[in-house]
């Protein structure tokens, strides 16, 4: 009986494909399947799938509905007690599925479990182990750039990395799976948020280790659309997660954060598309079925937002 869906969406990602998928087939845990689930591409993605790879379960979709969308369609159509996000620009590790199974299943307080994910152009670095999120309202990658064997033990993270990681169905379905109003960019920061308000946890797994060439769908590290959706989805995340009193307590970092991020874009020359996404994040999140997906303050989670709050102003060191 098979334990673990891999779903891995695609969006003209085949020239990744093959790398991903060959590493992919042959895990030491075999109670696994693999779920593609194809964005509407142009490049061949679908034909390839179809002609060389017929053991992974092929979704096709007819247009590009985002990360989450596709993500989720996978999460649908497994009957998995847990499933594995995986981008299609990665390379795992042979163990890989076996490690995160037996992580979270150590762990039975965990909603997600995130891999050590290694930098594809220079193996002897990290590209992501594990999300952390601060009070400037700012989610980045823990130990990017760092020498690997810095960072050889377990340990809690705020979020899981969404590129390669392992979720708890039950969790998931309790949540409402991914809310698809984030599209792409810091939909994990938002499930890792929600699993903290609710008591949960999310840890990082150095043993499961997979190479990430990085951007294989938006291209580039730095590019309008990914500004934008960043800028934006970073308001709707406030929004969506964080009761009155805590955006009231951490307004004057947030108000900092985004201005140190005006400036930093602006120098890029991406000023007017983060500004622009910063005002449709308002928006979104006032919107009426937006509105109404807003965790609602419950006493009985105080002391869980009281744990968040305090990690907040820890990882504004950390960030640094």
């Amino acid at each position: 009986m098979e334990k673990v869906s891999v779903i891995i969406p695609n969006y003209n990602g085949m020239s990744y494909l093959k790398t991903c998928l060959n590493s992919i087939k042959n895990q030491t845990f075999l109670e696994y399947s693999v779920i593609l689930v194809d964005n509407g591409s142009s490049d061949g993605s679908v034909n390839l799938v179809r002609n060389e790879y017929s053991w992974v379960k092929l979704i096709d979709l007819p247009k590009n509905y985002g990360f989450c969308h596709a993500v989720n369609e996978g999460i649908r159509i497994s009957k998995t007690p847990y499933v594995i996000f995986l981008n299609n620009d990665t390379e795992v590790f042979p163990d890989f599925v076996e490690q995160l199974l037996k992580g979270i299943e150590e762990r039975p307080t965990a909603f997600s479990c995130s891999s050590m994910m290694i930098q594809d152009q220079e193996r002897s670095k990290v590209d992501d182990a594990g999300n952390f999120y601060n009070a400037f309202g700012w989610g980045f990658a823990r130990g990017k750039g760092k020498d690997i064997s810095k960072y050889d033990k377990p340990s809690r993270i705020f979020a899981a990395c969404a590129g390669a990681a392992i979720y708890r169905r039950e969790y998931l379905n309790q949540m409402g799976l991914l809310d698809e109003e984030y599209f792409a960019y810091l939909e994990d920061l938002d499930l890792g948020y929600q699993a903290w308000i609710i008591g949960y946890e999310n840890w990082y797994l150095p043993k499961a280790k997979v190479y990430h060439v990085g951007s294989g769908t938006s291209g580039s590290r730095y590019n309008e659309l990914k500004i934008r959706y960043s800028a934006r989805n970073s308001v709707y995340l406030i929004h969506k997660n964080m009761p009155l009193f805590q955006r009231i307590l951490n307004l004057p970092f947030l108000l900092i954060g985004f201005f140190i991020k005006i400036l930093f874009f602006t120098v890029k020359g991406y000023g007017k598309e983060y500004i622009s996404g910063i005002k449709n994040g308002f928006f979104i999140s006032y919107k009426k079925e937006n509105y109404e997906k807003k965790v609602r303050f419950r006493w009985g989670n105080l002391g869980h937002y009281c744990r968040i709050q305090i990690a907040l102003w820890i990882n504004l060191f950390r960030r640094f």
